[in-house]
């Protein structure tokens, strides 16, 4: 093979066009330092979590201490960490395992962010610094069991009593529900959608966790159930009124999986590639095999442009000028590109990749509900097409 075709560089098989040297000093020193502790305090054992459908709650304070939740947000004991630092720190996550990212996104942005967007002083004295430590865990209610890509047509109503408010509803497959200290609930009301923070122990107020999951089992999911809660005046969120309170906070959570997702598919290509290098067949290597190469090709392939992409909306991001759309289009392609990986790994794997020996399965099961969650496929395609068209197919 001549120089020409092999090129001076000798890419790295994982980092194959050196995205690193794209990152500063300390966002590859925060990736670094995730992905170290990542392999030491989730890789060993999550497989067992898996299997036994629990998320350790020893993991939300060291997650804490690492400056991980509502890492994003400024003050309040929040890290003020950038976009791209934020969207590394959720790839080294989601490659630990899903359910690890989805804790860190729910806690940041879907619970601690809409508090200190739209909370009182108030509420972002009582809440944020504890939610910040891990001391405080935290869930975001919106989708309920008639009402997942339509919020809209949420049933959970808010009513006036006297100075306080009386809530009624129930919301369903809500990630930390049935560990959280404070929920962050939506309902309707005369003025519209208005958000309000319930916590635990409040009177009327149950949480039912959701049985036989195949996947995210490394993380808690519940049904939220609000039977007549009474709540202050001061429960709820004042800052904001409809609709765009809550989508605000899907599109922070969005913006995580775009990250996320690069993660789960690099560990179901690494996984393959070490496996493929050590399994000999017909008296070599199946690495040697073309068809496996081509595999592991599109797979290395896959997982760059998905980096690259993950990057170019984080740095749009940290500029101001990424769009919800911007961020629709990485959410949709990199889970559709990370779900297409894993099924490639576990081809390359056999019989192996349905083990939990090896964490492509695990990958692949979890990933089919990243595809559902904070908009499916099909609306963030509806996103797009409006963006392009200037035509909405929602209604």
């Amino acid at each position: 093979m001549s120089e020409d075709v092999v090129g001076p560089r000798n890419p790295n098989p994982r980092d194959f066009l050196a995205i690193t040297s794209l990152l500063d000093g300390e966002e590859r020193l925060l990736r670094d330092t995730v992905r170290e502790w990542v392999g030491d305090r989730v890789l060993p054992y999550v497989a067992d979590w898996f299997e036994e459908g629990y998320f350790p709650l020893d993991l939300a304070k060291e997650m804490g201490a690492l400056g991980l939740l509502g890492m994003h947000l400024d003050g309040y004991g929040c890290a003020g960490s950038s976009a791209v630092q934020y969207g590394l720190a959720c790839a080294e996550l989601e490659a630990g395992d899903s359910g690890a990212r989805s804790f860190v996104s729910v806690q940041g942005s879907l619970a601690m962010f809409p508090i200190w967007a739209f909370g009182s002083e108030e509420q972002k004295q009582e809440w944020l610094p504890g939610m910040a430590a891990g001391e405080i865990i935290g869930c975001f209610g919106l989708t309920e069991p008639d009402a997942g890509s339509d919020p809209s047509a949420m049933k959970t109503r808010a009513r006036r009593d006297g100075g306080d408010w009386i809530v009624t509803g129930t919301k369903m497959w809500i990630t930390n529900g049935g560990i959280a200290d404070v929920a962050v609930v939506w309902a309707q009301t005369e003025d519209g959608v208005r958000g309000f923070l319930v916590p635990q122990g409040t009177p009327g107020f149950s949480t039912n966790d959701v049985p036989k999951k195949l996947s995210l089992r490394a993380s808690n999911t519940a049904e939220l159930v609000l039977d007549d809660v009474r709540l202050p005046d001061a429960a709820m969120l004042p800052d904001v009124a409809g609709l765009k309170g809550p989508l605000a906070c899907l599109n922070e959570a969005r913006f995580g999986i775009v990250f996320g997702a690069v993660g789960a598919a690099r560990a179901c290509y690494e996984a393959a590639l070490d496996y493929s290098l050590e399994r000999s067949q017909f008296g070599k290597p199946i690495a040697a095999f073309q068809l496996t190469q081509r595999k592991l090709v599109e797979m290395m392939v896959a997982v760059n442009r998905g980096m690259l992409l993950a990057l170019h909306i984080g740095r749009m991001k940290d500029d101001g000028t990424v769009g919800m759309e911007d961020i629709s289009l990485g959410k949709m392609e990199n889970v559709r590109m990370a779900l297409d990986v894993a099924r490639e790994a576990r081809a390359v794997l056999g019989a192996n990749g349905i083990t939990l020996e090896y964490p492509v399965i695990r990958h692949m099961n979890n990933l089919e509900s990243v595809a559902t969650y904070e908009g499916t496929n099909e609306v963030h395609t509806l996103i797009l097409g409006q963006a392009i068209t200037g035509m909405s197919a929602f209604n």
